[in-house]
Order: structure tokens, then C-alpha cells, then sequence
């Protein structure tokens, strides 16, 4: 199959559906990746943090349903993407809509979805851009979540107090009546 060059990266010539799917998908992407962290950095429950999460999740289906696009016009080449996309936006669902529930699987949903649509980006362009080209393939997969997960679980530690707020999978201490 042919490619042609934008910006600088190899895109395959798959016809005039992919490249449509691939423009919503670069925006969205993109929105994404500015309001991630436009939503972690803001105080929780402002009206920033409400409205960057919810730009951050309706994207984040753009995403999912190019993706979706994407993957079936060259399944061969995405179904791996597809995988990390698909994930992504169910953690990123699950995260949404336990927002006022549960802290713990609201900041954990959210940080899991930013660091697979990372992820799926660096294993999909990695090789073309700067600096990334150098590091080997494997790098592309792991380095994202070294990155996030320490810091998901800093902010599940900071947003629910502790492992006080966390659910407890130990037995009840006992309590020793005298």
C-alpha cells in the first residue's frame, strides 16, 4: 500500500474515509492530550476541572470511534491500536461515571485512559518522532505508564486520604474484649 507524507509523519494512502477518520482523530487526540491535564492539575470539582474532564471524555470517544474507523479500514496494521483505544476509553468511561461514587476508581479511570491514549500514540508514531526514534520499540509501550502510574497513584493516595480511603481487602482486626 502507498503513503504519503504529512507533517513529516508516513501516512498510508487508504482512501478518503481514513483520511477523514485520521483528521477527527488527530484533533481529538490532541484535545485530549491538553485537556488531561488541564483536568489534573485544576481543583477538584471547579468548574475547570468539570468542564476540561468533560471536553477530556467526550474527545476521548472521538477518538475511540476514529480509531474505530481506522482500525477496520487496516485491521492487520490497528488491531493492536484498537486494543489500547478500546481501553482507554473504558477505563476513561469507568472513571466518568464514578466521579462522586468512588474517588479512587474516578482518578485511576481517568490517569489509566490519558496514559493508554499516550501509549497508543507513541506505539503508533514513536518511530518518527524526535528523540523517540532513538529508543527501542519496547520503550514506546512501557515508558508511559512509568511515568503515569506512579503518579495515578499519587493522586489516588492525595484524593482519598490515604490507604484509609482506599477498599480494605484485609479482615477486620479482632477486637480483644476484657
Amino acid at each position: 500500500m502507498d503513503e504519503i507524507e504529512v507533517f513529516g509523519f508516513p501516512v498510508p494512502d487508504s482512501g478518503p474515509l481514513f483520511f477523514t477518520a485520521l483528521a477527527f482523530h488527530i484533533v481529538a487526540g490532541l484535545t485530549c492530550v491538553a485537556c488531561g491535564p488541564g483536568a489534573a492539575l485544576s481543583r477538584k470539582g471547579a468548574v475547570g476541572h468539570r468542564r476540561f474532564g468533560r471536553i477530556y471524555l467526550w474527545s476521548l470517544g472521538v477518538v475511540f470511534a476514529s480509531m474505530t474507523v481506522l482500525s477496520v479500514i487496516r485491521w492487520r496494521e490497528n488491531a493492536h491500536l484498537f486494543a489500547i483505544g478500546s481501553f482507554a476509553f473504558t477505563v476513561g468511561l469507568i472513571g466518568y461515571l464514578n466521579r462522586r461514587r468512588q474517588p479512587y476508581l474516578h482518578v485511576t479511570g481517568m490517569g489509566l485512559s490519558y496514559v493508554a491514549l499516550l501509549t497508543g500514540f507513541y506505539v503508533d508514531n514513536g518511530a518518527n518522532l524526535p528523540l523517540w526514534d532513538r529508543l527501542p520499540t519496547w520503550s514506546y509501550w512501557v515508558l508511559p505508564s512509568l511515568i503515569g502510574l506512579p503518579l495515578i497513584f499519587r493522586a489516588v493516595m492525595r484524593r482519598t486520604g490515604g490507604p484509609r480511603g482506599l477498599p480494605s481487602f484485609r479482615r477486620p482486626r479482632r477486637r480483644c474484649s476484657s
